[in-house]
């Protein structure tokens, strides 16, 4: 299935969403409404309305299920870009500490970092495109703080928070990376899709006998549906579209640095 449709804004969505299944639902009505004579029409009123509870429950469970893991991947994403600003800006604050020289040398690195990460990571999240591979500015700044040589405790123990602080934005961004590459899948779109579509056949089937019955309930049932496909599209990538985790987090520690800095 192509996600095209998926980094347009959400107004777009919206009427992508609405308007395909608003079609699909008249598509049914009209087809079931011209097959429901004679014979046919016998058949279709033989179908139990009983059937469309039970195929209203499947279709909640699985909108359920599909949409609690598209917003826990989306929970992810958030809480590894809180992380990872959390983490950058301990290492910032500690720095202050060391002489300035290594300080301005580690806020340099760290500033670097970030926009690298504006710059390449989030378009990369965006497509899904995004590697693993250690960050080279980040990565910079753990080896040069590694191979500092404190002068005295206070500097060691900086030191020591700094690598710590340096190691868990690492793990953050990594973090970061493996949720931008998740999605509701094709099985998850199509097992969903298709549910919606055979409960709307049902309910055309069993209110066949009266069209504007048919066509009030198949209207109110498919803006269930499109209401549906709607949160769980707009949800489904976490780093893509207009409610997308966002790097603002991360400009923030570039800010604060160089409100801290100002005289």
């Amino acid at each position: 299935m192509s996600n095209w449709w998926l980094n347009v804004p959400v107004p777009w969505i919206v009427l992508i969403v609405f308007m395909a299944t608003y079609l699909v639902a008249g598509a049914i009505y009209l087809v079931v409404i011209r097959l429901a004579v004679e014979e046919r029409a016998r058949a279709f009123k033989a179908v139990s309305p009983g059937l469309l509870p039970p195929l209203g429950i499947i279709f909640g469970l699985l909108v359920g299920f599909i949409a609690a893991d598209a917003w826990r991947d989306y929970d992810k994403g958030k809480v590894a870009v809180a992380t990872e600003a959390s983490a950058l800006r301990s290492s910032v604050l500690l720095a202050e500490i060391l002489p300035e020289e290594q300080q301005t040398r580690i806020d340099s690195l760290i500033k670097r970092h970030i926009e690298d990460v504006v710059d390449q990571d989030w378009p990369a999240m965006a497509e899904q495109r995004a590697t693993l591979s250690t960050s080279t500015a980040l990565l910079e700044a753990l080896h040069y703080t590694l191979a500092l040589r404190p002068a005295d405790d206070n500097q060691r123990a900086a030191q020591l928070e700094i690598v710590d602080a340096l190691q868990k934005a690492k793990t953050a961004r990594i973090q970061r990376i493996v949720a931008s590459q998740t999605a509701v899948s094709v099985i998850a779109w199509a097992v969903i899709l298709l549910q919606g579509f055979c409960t709307l056949v049902a309910i055309a089937m069993v209110h066949s006998d009266n069209r504007t019955t048919c066509a009030i309930t198949l209207t109110l049932f498919a803006t269930g549906i499109a209401l549906c496909v709607l949160l769980i599209a707009s949800y489904s990538r976490p780093f893509s579209g207009d409610i997308a985790v966002g790097p603002d987090l991360l400009k923030q520690v570039i800010t604060s640095e160089t409100e801290t800095n100002q005289p």
